[in-house]
């Protein structure tokens, strides 16, 4: 069984989260629940649950206060949230788990599913946590799913990413180039509001690594760690507006 706590101000949220647990997760048991930051960290340290249901904002603080109470976080988090969108953003960056009021029962069903199958691991728990409450400030880092867990990447140090069907493989200015089991278009989209631009079907690139532009029908990027990068005719403009600030 997986113990579970609902952390949120809301009654009715509290009520929502219980009933579709107790109608379609089975292998959940509900062992509290609390309506303040305050009282949320009591019931964690009492009841030492596998996974927290936690609201963002309470009237004492919010679910990155609670988190920051704790050393070692040995819980999975999901987060059940009406939040801005920044920090759904810092959520994606962090692999933390979180589902937007109205709550769509599917998706809660979901995310019970995919914290179970995490559950195991303490430090990766505690670096997931640590790499949100990092990010809902500013966005710094990011976590790859691989094959084995979660790689922690600064977003500053990825040079280019390259699609390989439905993997990504990701390329560092160490030198290190990895695979993570997500797409290319998850990466654009999650990206796009930082330095990554998609020249191309199959590459998403970091304009701080560009050192230089052949021209061409769509012309080549020479990236920091010696590739070519083809840019496609249909992104050529957009790439050079990006590129030289326009």
């Amino acid at each position: 069984m997986i113990k579970a706590v609902i952390i949120d101000d809301e009654a009715e949220g509290r009520n929502v989260v219980n009933n579709i647990v107790k109608n379609y997760c089975t292998e959940v048991e509900i062992a509290g629940e609390a309506a303040t930051v305050a009282s949320g960290v009591k019931l964690i340290q009492k009841t030492n649950p596998d996974l927290v249901f936690l609201d963002v904002q309470m009237p004492d603080g919010t679910g990155f206060n609670l988190l920051e109470q704790f050393d070692e976080i040995a819980f999975q988090v999901v987060f059940v949230t009406a939040y801005e969108q920044y920090a759904i953003r810092a959520f994606k960056y962090s692999a933390i788990d979180y589902i937007l009021k109205p709550i769509d029962p599917q998706l809660l069903i979901e995310a019970v599913e995919k914290a179970g199958k995490l559950s195991p691991g303490k430090n990766q728990s505690s670096e997931r946590v640590s790499n949100l409450l990092e990010n809902s400030k500013s966005i710094s880092k990011i976590a790859l799913p691989t094959l084995n867990g979660y790689r922690f990447v600064k977003v500053q140090d990825i040079v280019r990413c390259k699609s390989n069907n439905n993997y990504t493989l990701f390329y560092l200015q160490t030198n290190e180039q990895f695979i993570v089991t997500r797409t290319l278009k998850d990466y654009e989209e999650l990206l796009k509001n930082e330095s990554f631009i998609r020249v191309h079907q199959s590459h998403l690139i970091n304009l701080n690594y560009v050192e230089q532009y052949i021209k061409g029908e769509g012309g080549t990027a020479i990236m920091s760690d010696g590739s070519e990068i083809e840019v496609s005719r249909r992104k050529k403009d957009l790439f050079l507006k990006r590129i030289l600030h326009e």
